[in-house]
């Protein structure tokens, strides 16, 4: 797909980077632990899957609108792996990769690989958003201000994922998720705000690994992976 339509993708994109370097950045081993037997095998590629979470956080929307976008759109295609006549996929595999990815013994390594994107196309120059592709940067893959960030990721899939609080209330420990101001630490402090990120990363990563297994409507599903990509 990549080779036929080069030029048509804008240079400097994310879809144009993704086309060029998703082998690269989501090899078909680097998902091997999350499908250990035949009967585990994903009805997608799990390398698909990957690209398309990437290209949903960066634009900010829905897995409905995600799987809208991959069968409709070229660059998403491209980007992902998909043939100009592939449909994509039910909306609900992306919830159900998410979940897999989060339980994993590895749990960062496509967040991991979405930071490298990020860092090749520029996309961030400043501490402020900028424009990419008509679109703005999701706050949920970068941003200076990670505390807020966390916090409001762990606060969204409480209020959308049914029986997210009381999982949250057993694994989310580091900081009161009812209290809307910040934490009180010494904010002047380098290693007081390290050891706060680190311990609202182990909550979400918690909280991720102990959600209740169910089918998740549309908002639910976006606030899970909006949680996922805020815990790199």
């Amino acid at each position: 797909m990549w080779a036929t339509c080069r030029e048509l993708l804008p240079a400097g994109s994310v879809f144009a980077f993704l086309a060029e370097h998703r082998g690269r950045l989501f090899p078909a081993e680097m998902f091997a632990d999350m499908y250990p037997s035949a009967n585990g095998r994903p009805s997608m590629p799990p390398q698909i899957l990957a690209a398309a979470i990437t290209v949903q956080a960066l634009h900010g929307l829905s897995d409905f609108e995600t799987v809208q976008e991959l069968r409709c759109d070229l660059r998403w295609k491209a980007a992902c792996g998909l043939g100009l006549h592939d449909m994509a996929f039910d909306p609900s595999l992306l919830a159900y990769f998410r979940r897999r990815l989060a339980r994993s013994t590895h749990p960062n390594r496509v967040f991991e690989a979405v930071r490298e994107v990020v860092r090749a196309t520029g996309v961030l120059k400043s501490k402020h958003r900028r424009a990419l592709d008509s679109t703005v940067l999701d706050d949920a893959v970068a941003t200076q201000d990670t505390v807020p960030q966390i916090i409001a990721a762990i606060r969204a899939v409480i209020r959308e994922v049914p029986g997210a609080g009381q999982a949250a209330a057993v694994q989310c420990t580091a900081h009161d998720y009812t209290d809307p101001g910040k934490p009180k630490i010494a904010w002047n402090d380098a290693q007081a705000r390290a050891a706060l990120v680190d311990a609202l990363v182990t909550d979400a990563l918690r909280l991720l690994g102990h959600l209740p297994e169910q089918q998740l409507g549309q908002k639910a599903a976006n606030a899970v992976g909006i949680l996922a990509l805020a815990a790199p």
